[in-house]
């Protein structure tokens, strides 16, 4: 699979669009002011605790307090407080955790009294974004990501990524890390990890050692509220989490970008710094590889596939609702089975990568059309499986319920992409809103396609306005010819001057109106 990742930068932000096989499958915007991002690493200070939640608020510099909760603590806290108790005292010795003395692991079931008290400063990391009203969700439970390994100090403990399926490579990899790990750090070892050299792990462990060292030194001379640590900016992590050698190519429009994005593969995979492309065009960058019609066509509270089925995407306080629909994809030799089936599993795909393009997360209910037979309903669920096994956020899906419901649950640990695509009308200068004009004509030929070649319409006129008229007939090779040398059919067009700007209407050779 061939991936391609284009980096828009502006004045204010940067838009990172991670396309597959051209097809946009994530959408990233990254503000210049990166603070509280996930993975950030805080000195706060313990403002209140909520017996009653078994919680704490911390204030870590944000204007709403952090949240966090007990079972956010991490087994090893107690040993996390005193390492930064005797910081702040400067009565620690050694920089390194080797020798250190590590604490009992606090009980699954205990209280936040017990370990924490109002104005203690403690170190906890970003496990949440700021979203809405509500402050970062942190978490004391520290961790170093890194491009193969992750690092947890207070830990002595070796994980492996589940994507790693060969049980010699698990044995291998866990036996090469036992052998380089230092004392009193644990290690979770990631899915890119596989069939890597002892080189390439060791180096990515030791700079993992250096940045845990370098960040309990900077700790000596800092006083609450205060970043210790910063993630990697949004670029830099999806570089080091998804690079693979299915990139093949990384395009940027700006000159510091470009130069920082090269220095970072540089160091992560020297082999890919050549893929790394500067875009000197005089079109935006997003509109030149149709990036923009893509936002545009994806996003909204209705979404159509080209075949015709649609999805409705509603949103609620609680959860996310979304209604599948056949549109007109109805094959004549198919049984009504069939038909559900064919439509839910095209579906599945659009839906999987719906939840990855918005970054929707918690409880999410999609309303499949119903299938009668189990077999079907199995079918379906491993799709749906197959598709979200792309996803790199954390999810889980329950099988289809007998009302034909499935529900899935989505990690979400940045507030959720919301794209506004909706025009002005052209018509009532802004007091409706219509469906994006860049989507228009790719709607009519939809329709055109399904006229002639699922309903074999013999004669098709087409009526719309007299700008759009001129548009679409004008040329040597105008888009009436593509249309003919495509479908082999000639369309009629006719300029209406009482249609409104984008509208539209097709007609039989008895001039009545084709209801779509």
């Amino acid at each position: 699979m061939n991936k391609e990742l284009i980096i828009n930068s502006v004045n204010s932000e940067v838009e990172i669009a991670l396309l597959e096989e051209k097809y946009l499958v994530e959408l990233h915007k990254e503000k210049s002011d990166t603070s509280f991002a996930v993975g950030d690493i805080y000195l706060g200070r313990v403002r209140k605790i909520m017996p009653g939640l078994n919680a704490a608020f911390v204030d870590v510099g944000y204007e709403k307090d952090a949240f966090l909760h007990y079972l956010d603590l991490g087994p090893q806290v107690q040993s996390l407080n005193k390492l930064t108790r005797l910081i702040m005292q400067g009565k620690l010795k050694s920089l390194t955790l080797d020798k250190f003395r590590l604490e009992k692991d606090i009980e699954k079931t205990g209280k936040i009294t017990n370990v924490l008290t109002a104005g203690q400063q403690i170190l906890v990391q970003v496990a949440k974004e700021p979203i809405s009203t509500k402050g970062p969700r942190v978490s004391s439970e520290l961790s170093l990501a890194g491009r193969y390994l992750v690092l947890v100090p207070f830990s002595n403990r070796i994980s492996l990524s589940q994507r790693i399926k060969s049980i010699d490579e698990r044995k291998r990899l866990k036996r090469l890390i036992q052998s380089i790990k230092p004392n009193n750090f644990g290690v979770i070892i990631r899915t890119v990890a596989e069939h890597k050299k002892v080189a390439d792990l060791d180096n990515d462990l030791k700079s993992l050692v250096v940045k845990w060292e370098s960040s309990v030194e900077r700790l000596a001379k800092a006083s609450p509220p205060m970043k210790i640590v910063s993630e990697l900016d949004r670029t830099s992590a999806i570089l080091r989490d998804i690079l693979n050698e299915s990139f093949n190519s990384i395009i940027v429009n700006d000159q510091g970008v470009y130069d920082d994005t090269r220095n970072f593969l540089r160091s992560i995979a020297p082999d890919k710094v050549n893929i790394v492309k500067q875009y000197k065009g005089k079109k935006p960058i997003f509109e030149n590889y149709g990036i923009d019609k893509q936002i545009k066509n994806s996003f909204g509270r209705i979404v159509t596939i080209k075949s015709g089925i649609y999805l409705i995407i509603e949103h609620t306080e609680a959860l996310h609702v979304i209604d599948i629909n056949s549109g007109h994809r109805v094959n004549k030799e198919n049984s009504q089975e069939e038909n559900a089936l064919a439509v839910n599993l095209e579906a599945a795909a659009e839906l999987a990568r719906q939840l990855r393009l918005r970054d929707m997360g918690g409880i999410i209910v999609i309303d499949f059309i119903d299938m009668k037979q189990a077999a079907n309903r199995r079918k379906l669920f491993q799709k749906l499986k197959e598709e979200m096994a792309k996803d790199r956020a954390k999810h889980t899906i329950l099988p289809p319920s007998k009302f034909g419901l499935v529900q899935i649950t989505r990690q979400r640990v940045r507030p959720e992409m919301n794209v506004k695509n909706a025009e002005r009308c052209p018509v009532c200068d802004g007091s409706g809103e219509i469906k994006p004009s860049i989507a228009y004509f790719d709607e009519i030929e939809n329709n055109i396609r399904y006229l002639i070649q699922e309903q074999n319409e013999k004669y098709l006129k087409l009526s719309l306005h007299p700008y759009l008229c001129a548009y679409i007939t004008k040329g040597l090779i105008s888009q009436r010819l593509k249309w003919y040398l495509k479908y082999k059919r000639w369309i009629r067009v006719e300029a209406v001057d009482s249609y409104h700007m984008l509208e539209y209407h097709f007609f039989n050779k008895n001039d009545d109106q084709i209801k779509i």
